[in-house]
């Protein structure tokens, strides 16, 4: 194949790719050898008649049709990468006369993504960021340790929050016991905000044993309709009150719920830590300054058709992250009482954005030739392979081309961000 750029106007590419008569004749032999069982010939089994047989009885150009498609589907990105292009949307072909024995020349029209003109990217000015103070969070993941391994004790007093309550209950709209409303023996934190509202805060002062009427309105977005913005009562049957008992924070604790001898060995290793992670989000929100500084500045005329791809994107990363939690997109839908053209429109405006750093980032990569290094790709998948406990080869083959160049780009992105923010002045 020969590939031969026509022209440019705006983000409209112009190019030929042209075939000689022998790739094309090759073409049509595998498209024969792969769709002959589909043709009958009086004397011959399926897929046994020969191909001028076929090509006789039904027609010279029988096997045109599968031949061109593979042709332009094996060929088309290969033209794509030789003329470096970045294709937003469907080509349009247009094709010459194809003729047995003759190759042909498929004209292509394309659009590709705009490549914005990018000035004045280095030395971009920003305010340096400090490290958030890391005290208060060093002292919660003490205190969740101490939670972790706190002790349930029976409670010989009434009800405080704080408390877990085991319970009996059933709840009634008016005279009707309704569905999904009754449990025995179940466990209940108060001041969990697990239950309807205001149902935690009536059982504080209750005593193991009693019995009592917890009274409440279910929300107006309930998501049983039949329940929404109802009153109902609950008849509950405290079984038992238990409450915490927390460790106390000293080395002897340090010794039981770390790999430390000492409350202050620990404690320092917990702020080392989270004074790397206040230092590397203070890095991330100054790199993300620089980039929102540099696209602002930037004009770029974002086609709709990427705009559409990219919410199109945003939609299924969310539905991916939704069925985690064991929802589909369907039932959120349903719940938020919208449909799937309203939650693309939302998302515009953030598809639109970053589309834009994307295509202004990328034409400051493209300016300063920022690629990727083997050692970069080496490193990365190391780490990932790390991270798995697998060997780098097994981690590729389960990646496969597509995520491994995903990955590539990625990396791209990261260097050239990387760029700008070594290139910035931080005032």
């Amino acid at each position: 194949m020969k590939t031969t750029f026509i022209s440019k106007e705006k983000n409209t590419v112009k190019f030929t790719m042209e075939f000689t008569a022998e790739e094309f004749e090759n073409a049509q032999i595998k498209a024969y050898q792969r769709t002959k069982n589909q043709y009958s010939i009086d004397g011959f089994r399926k897929g046994k008649a020969p191909r001028k047989l076929i090509e006789k009885h039904y027609g010279e150009g029988v096997f045109f049709e599968d031949a061109i498609n593979d042709m332009f589907n094996v060929n088309y990105p290969l033209a794509l990468d030789e003329l470096m292009l970045d294709v937003i949307d469907r080509p349009d072909a247009d094709f010459t006369d194809f003729k047995k024995g003759e190759g042909f020349t498929a004209t292509i029209t394309v659009d590709v993504a705009p490549v914005p003109e990018v000035k004045d990217y280095k030395g971009i000015e920003i305010k340096k960021v400090k490290p958030e103070p890391v005290e208060e969070k060093v002292q919660a993941e003490l205190e969740a340790a101490q939670k972790r391994n706190a002790r349930l004790l029976v409670a010989e007093r009434p009800a405080e929050n704080g408390d877990t309550l085991t319970l009996d209950y059933a709840g009634f709209v008016g005279d009707d016991q309704f569905e999904g409303g009754t449990a025995e023996m179940q466990q209940l934190t108060l001041g969990s905000g697990q239950f309807i509202p205001g149902f935690e805060d009536q059982l504080v002062g209750v005593n193991a044993g009693e019995e009592k009427e917890v009274k409440v309105t279910f929300p107006e977005e309930y998501h049983a309709p039949e329940l929404a913005g109802k009153e109902a009562v609950f008849k509950c049957k405290v079984h038992e009150i238990k409450y915490e008992e927390l460790p106390e924070l000293n080395d002897d604790f340090a010794q039981e719920a770390s790999e430390f001898d000492t409350l202050d060995e620990w404690k320092k290793d917990l702020t080392e830590k989270q004074e790397k992670v206040a230092a590397e989000k203070a890095e991330t929100d100054m790199k993300n300054a620089v980039i929102e500084k540099l696209v602002e500045a930037t004009k770029v005329d974002v086609p709709a058709v990427m705009i559409d791809d990219e919410a199109a994107a945003m939609i299924n990363n969310f539905a991916q992250q939704l069925s985690y939690q064991g929802l589909s997109l369907d039932m959120y839908m349903k719940y938020l009482g919208k449909d799937i053209n309203a939650l693309k429109e939302e998302m515009k405006p953030e598809a639109e954005k970053s589309v834009k750093t994307r295509l202004v980032v990328t034409a400051v990569g493209e300016a300063e030739k920022i690629e990727v290094s083997q050692e970069d790709m080496d490193k990365e998948l190391q780490f990932m392979a790390d991270s798995y406990k697998m060997d780098v080869e097994k981690v590729k083959e389960i990646l496969g081309p597509d995520s491994l160049a995903a990955i590539k780009k990625d990396l791209r992105m990261r260097n050239i961000v990387e760029f700008l923010y070594k290139n910035a002045k931080i005032k």
